[in-house]
């Protein structure tokens, strides 16, 4: 640990969200203090972080101010405008690299880059216009659904296309963005794995859980997964590859389709995620632990599971069961402090034990 932060050292967070909150919390186990950067007033992470700077991404003086002021610099989430990267890594590491993320913000880089590991993706082509469309959808066929290219998630951001009829209804509703055409994938369930690859190259991988969506919002995660022991495998070790080809330092999720064919990746993204929270209960070194670890250069823990876990995210008004969820045995809160809840919120998630390793 030469090169190692030492406890006291500042870890920079761009962004103050939940991941951001629980980031910080894992920090300050390890003796390290947390400077939070939001656009936001009140972030949910700047409740428990030593230092919140408010200030848009576009503000250079405050970015500058802030790189100046922290040891390392990591984010929790993704679309961070590239400008403003530039002028913190004049100043400071930034972990994971700019190259993680360069590929993840942008799906059409990230399924070429997918593609170029050999690893199975869901057929896909660049959508421009209304003829690069028809022409896609020929090729492809459909069912299809049409994304933007850049800055969706929970399901935003994207039209399902079951008939060629719906072509300009789902391009529309695009509203002129570039977008990417994606195939529909036949699969039994969802899985994913969370991994971390220290700077020295060192890899851990946890379990893969098996995730349930509802409205496109991840709804429960459940370890173990429905998985042979080869695809257990198998899920691990591309996981692997991913973080060795972008020379990854930190925590990486692989969002994964089970198929009869064999595993398709769905997508990657370049920090921990909301389907590795049940770590938290059914790990000794949780997925944010694991990445404070990788990010400051200490040694990466094994992330063996001790317990299986069912994590369930709690959307607006589940917030309304907290009552009785506090009541339940084996089952632990995580409340994200957020000050209103609404309709396709994140507001919190339980982990629950559902049976402890022997």
């Amino acid at each position: 640990m030469t090169d190692a932060l030492k406890p006291g050292a500042t870890i920079g967070i761009l962004g103050g969200g939940q991941l951001g909150r629980m980031l910080s919390v894992a920090a300050s186990r390890l003796g390290f203090k947390t400077h939070i950067f939001d656009p936001g007033a009140n972030p949910p992470a700047g409740q428990v972080a030593d230092q919140v700077t408010t200030a848009g991404y576009e503000d250079s003086a405050a970015l500058l101010a802030f790189a100046n002021a922290v040891d390392v610099v990591t984010y929790e989430f993704e679309n961070i405008p590239t400008a403003a990267l530039d002028i913190i890594e004049s100043h400071g590491p930034i972990r994971p690299s700019r190259e993680a993320l360069r590929i993840s913000q942008d799906r059409l880089t990230e399924k070429t880059f997918l593609q170029s590991l050999d690893l199975h993706i869901a057929p896909f082509a660049d959508i421009t216009d209304a003829a690069s469309l028809e022409a896609a959808l020929a090729e492809i066929g459909t069912p299809a659904i049409l994304k933007t290219r850049r800055f969706g998630y929970d399901g935003k951001g994207q039209a399902r296309i079951m008939s060629p009829d719906q072509a300009d209804e789902a391009l529309n509703a695009m509203a002129g963005a570039p977008s990417v055409l994606e195939g529909f994938v036949n699969f039994s369930h969802e899985v994913s794995v969370i991994a971390a690859r220290g700077i020295t190259g060192e890899v851990a991988c946890y379990d893969p859980g098996e995730n349930v969506h509802r409205d496109g919002i991840l709804h429960t995660t459940t370890v173990p997964a429905r998985l042979s022991a080869s695809q257990r495998m198998d899920a691990v070790l591309l996981a692997a590859k991913v973080l060795n080809a972008l020379d990854y330092v930190g925590v990486l999720g692989v969002e994964l389709f089970v198929t009869p064919q064999g595993l398709v990746v769905n997508e990657i993204a370049p920090r921990v995620h909301n389907s590795g929270h049940w770590t938290q209960n059914g790990c000794a070194v949780d997925q944010f632990e694991q990445h404070i670890r990788a990010v400051a250069g200490w040694p990466l823990g094994d992330g063996q599971r001790h317990s299986d876990v069912v994590m369930e995210n709690l959307i607006g008004d589940d917030m309304d069961r907290l009552p009785e969820l506090a009541k339940e045995r084996d089952c632990a809160l995580h409340l994200y402090g957020k000050a209103e809840a609404k309709p396709g919120r994140k507001m919190a998630h339980v982990n629950r034990i559902t049976r402890p390793q022997k």
